[in-house]
């Protein structure tokens, strides 16, 4: 009798993992891969993806640990880098109706300075973003947000 309910607890672990794996979907871990972010222009292509289009694999990834983000409105706000990768996060799959241009303002071997603009229909968000190479990768280290 004990090797029959071994048996069937077995099975029954067995059974609820493998719907349980099967309920993630094969697509389930693609959001924790690694991104490709060896060069400066790769980063900046994700970060404009991130923000724009509702990316959301490599988020935490793409920022530095120091990572701030200053935005000059009426008020100047400041946010930090776990909470921009927060509602980051909670954007996923929103993209915004914009069209976006990018300009590279100064490069150098481990530095880059790129202004992102975002025309909506009725104001422009321009995003200065300093990006810079930390070990192999690059990271987005500041953006600086305005709006017209």
């Amino acid at each position: 009798m004990k090797t029959l309910v071994k048996t069937f607890t077995a099975a029954a672990l067995i059974a609820v993992s493998t719907f349980a794996m099967a309920a993630e979907g094969p697509g389930a871990k693609a959001t924790k891969a690694n991104v490709n972010l060896s060069t400066a222009d790769f980063a900046l292509e994700h970060y404009v993806a991130v923000t724009t289009e509702g990316e959301s694999a490599g988020v935490e990834q793409l920022f530095a640990e120091d990572f701030n983000q200053k935005i000059q409105a009426t008020n100047v706000q400041s946010n930090s880098r776990s909470a921009v990768v927060k509602l980051l996060k909670k954007q996923k799959g929103e993209k915004l109706n914009c069209t976006v241009s990018t300009d590279i303002l100064e490069e150098s071997a481990d530095y880059m300075v790129a202004k992102v603009t975002l025309k909506f229909e009725n104001f422009t968000k321009t995003d200065l973003v300093t990006l810079e190479r930390v070990a192999n990768d690059w990271k987005v280290s500041k953006s600086i947000n305005s709006y017209k």
